[in-house]
């Protein structure tokens, strides 16, 4: 395994739509592996491939907490089947928007498909922050971001800090 460099918003590949894979192979579990690890180090809850610049619909989620045991789940090709129409409110981060938060409301529970690790298909119906986390990674599949479910100043504002601190990054120092 190994840890990948995650890209950062304004970036153009982060609003692209990722496409789907035709089956689950060793080149895959790498793939994924390598996310999960990049996902723990970061630290965050959940990683879609698009983040670390793969236009796959491939995702890794872990919402263990602490010194819980590990619970990863892998979600290839996931698409949601059922949106509840009671909804949930959770205040969203993502690895991609380093250090900026917002309450974002959303469906409180869905239900979709997907194919697993090991290439079997499979069902799951969440809820709670599960559910929220299922959304915002399968946002990333189709080039959404938290973001775009503010209003437009916060969003604004939200990407002219992220540029800046991309300048600042970017900058070498001797």
């Amino acid at each position: 395994m190994s840890k990948r460099k995650i890209i950062i918003e304004p970036d153009p590949i982060l609003r692209k739509k990722s496409t789907s894979l035709e089956k689950v192979d060793n080149d895959l579990r790498k793939l994924m592996d390598d996310m999960l690890e990049t996902m723990y180090s970061a630290p965050g809850i959940g990683l879609a491939a698009v983040q670390i610049g793969i236009l796959k619909r491939v995702v890794v989620i872990d919402i263990s907490k602490g010194e819980e045991k590990k619970n990863p789940i892998f979600l290839v090709n996931p698409e949601i089947t059922f949106k509840s129409n009671q909804t949930s409110t959770y205040e969203e981060g993502c690895l991609s928007l380093p250090g900026h938060f917002a309450e974002v409301e959303r469906p409180a529970e869905c239900h979709l498909n997907y194919i697993d690790y090991n290439g079997k298909k499979q069902k799951l119906q969440t809820d709670g922050l599960l559910a929220t986390c299922v959304q915002h990674e399968i946002d990333h599949l189709n080039g959404v971001l938290f973001i775009d479910y503010l209003s437009k100043l916060k969003r604004d504002m939200i990407i002219k800090k992220l540029k800046k601190n991309k300048k600042e990054i970017n900058k070498i120092v001797l």
